[in-house]
């Protein structure tokens, strides 16, 4: 198991467990339509198959539709002040 880092402030740390390949490599891709991204590191998921792919996105430079998500979600007191 490798060592638990923090990622740097607005920076989250993505892991994708996926029965084939082409499935975690899609998701990935979706990931970077909605934030910048390093490029994906691939490893098996487990002795019995599967794919696992991990990548480290910028949620400072969040693009559209993740840029209104991240604007309007949060704590609750923070929705309540905003209405």
């Amino acid at each position: 198991m490798q060592p638990t880092t923090t990622p740097s402030d607005g920076h989250a740390e993505v892991r994708i467990v996926a029965a084939s390949p082409e499935v975690a490599r899609r998701v990935a891709e979706v990931l970077r339509h909605c934030f910048a991204a390093t490029e994906q590191r691939s490893y098996p998921a487990s002795a019995d198959g599967g794919t696992r792919l991990q990548l480290t996105v910028d949620t400072t430079r969040a693009a559209e539709p993740a840029r209104s998500w991240l604007e309007t979600s949060g704590p609750a007191e923070e929705a309540d002040r905003r209405t």
